[in-house]
């Protein structure tokens, strides 16, 4: 609709200016009209595209969030269940560490004695 009411000003305006007019102003005009049908259909259309674009946008955001929550959900039991597995290990390490260390500081004690 817009385009219309816009052609149709520009051919009012045209056919109210004298007809005595030169051939290059008119095709001049008749250029600037065409280019701004252009701009005006391809407005819409990036209009039209982006309303087309936005619920499918928000459709992939829900999707993506749901899946976020539904990996959480698996993820979140194994990792409890890993770090109940690992816990004993690094325990032990700790242990053995801290045992190697008392020992090599006994040593440097007797060495220095």
């Amino acid at each position: 609709m817009k385009v219309a009411v816009i052609v149709a000003v520009a051919l009012l305006a045209l056919t109210q200016g004298s007809f005595g007019q030169e051939a290059s102003e008119v095709e001049k005009i008749g250029e600037y009209i065409t280019n701004l049908k252009t701009q005006i259909m391809s407005s819409v259309n990036a209009q039209d595209l982006q309303s087309q674009l936005e619920p499918m946008a928000a459709q992939i955001q829900e999707q993506l969030k749901t899946f976020a929550t539904t990996l959480e959900e698996q993820v979140k039991p194994m990792a409890t269940n890993m770090q109940a597995q690992l816990q004993p290990m690094v325990e032990s390490f700790q242990q053995q560490m801290q045992a190697l260390i008392k020992r090599l500081a006994d040593e440097t004690k007797a060495l220095g004695q």
